[in-house]
């Protein structure tokens, strides 16, 4: 298997010294060339499962392995996008993709690297520009070219949309699917947005209340692009909410029988 997650766990202490934990025995395999969206209630755990498979949390239990090589720490294979560009305001566009190219790369190669991202998200001529300049839409695609520029194994995207008007998400998800099919890269996505998940994926991984679990995963079998008033694309909609209510519902539940007990 490309991706494997096995039998995964991650739990953090509080201040009293208490074990808190976030989710466990997490299982997904993901295929190589797959575009994976993961979506659950907040605090489920799916931004942390997102950044363990990055390498930028530990892992307290069970395993991630690429390639069948296990991950213990941050590398060039797997690139992030945040849901904040992240962008460095002291450099232009063209400089910030470059930033994570040096020691990778001859000066050249970077350079001509750069440039080929850049026009593959419709910067090419903003690379001279600062990220004042640009919009909220423009400085995602940049850290979108910044993150394909090392030519990761897997691309890594924790609600990069998600602060984003409406209109300029739909731009950058017709956008985003162009990129993922020139590039064939391997996408592990998550996302708030039920609608957003079903028109991008190959496959939607549905996560229950923490402890988070994985409770439904749904492979899409659509064509692209889908539109959101396709009977299927409506009908899986609906699957994934009644799941998704369930869960916040059990949330809601025990929080109130929480302040009940106070």
């Amino acid at each position: 298997m490309f991706l494997a997650v096995d039998n995964l766990g991650k739990s953090f202490s509080d201040q009293d010294d208490e074990s808190f934990e976030v989710f466990s025995e997490i299982d997904l395999n993901i295929e190589e060339n797959q575009f994976v969206s993961l979506l659950g209630p907040s605090g489920c755990g799916k931004s942390t499962l997102l950044s363990m498979v990055a390498g930028l949390e530990s892992i307290s239990k069970g395993s991630i392995k690429l390639e069948g090589e296990e991950i213990k720490k941050a590398g060039p294979d797997r690139g992030m996008v945040f849901q904040s560009p992240s962008l460095f305001p002291w450099l232009n566009v063209k400089e910030n993709v470059l930033f994570p190219l040096k020691g990778h790369w001859s000066k050249q190669e970077a350079s001509e690297r750069a440039d080929r991202f850049l026009k593959m998200v419709h910067l090419s001529r903003f690379k001279n520009h600062y990220t004042h300049e640009l919009s909220g839409g423009m400085q995602q695609r940049v850290a979108i070219a910044r993150a394909l520029a090392m030519d990761p194994k897997v691309l890594l995207m924790d609600e990069p949309f998600g602060a984003l008007d409406e209109q300029t998400r739909h731009i950058l998800h017709e956008e985003l699917m162009k990129i993922w099919q020139e590039t064939q890269k391997t996408i592990l996505f998550v996302t708030h947005s039920i609608q957003e998940a079903i028109k991008l994926s190959d496959r939607v991984v549905v996560m229950g209340t923490r402890p988070g679990r994985i409770i439904a995963d749904f492979t899409i079998d659509l064509p692209r692009p889908r539109k959101r008033e396709d009977e299927e694309v409506i009908a899986l909609e609906r699957k994934v909410m009644d799941l998704l209510e369930g869960e916040i519902n059990k949330v809601l539940k025990e929080e109130l029988s929480h302040e009940v007990s106070y």
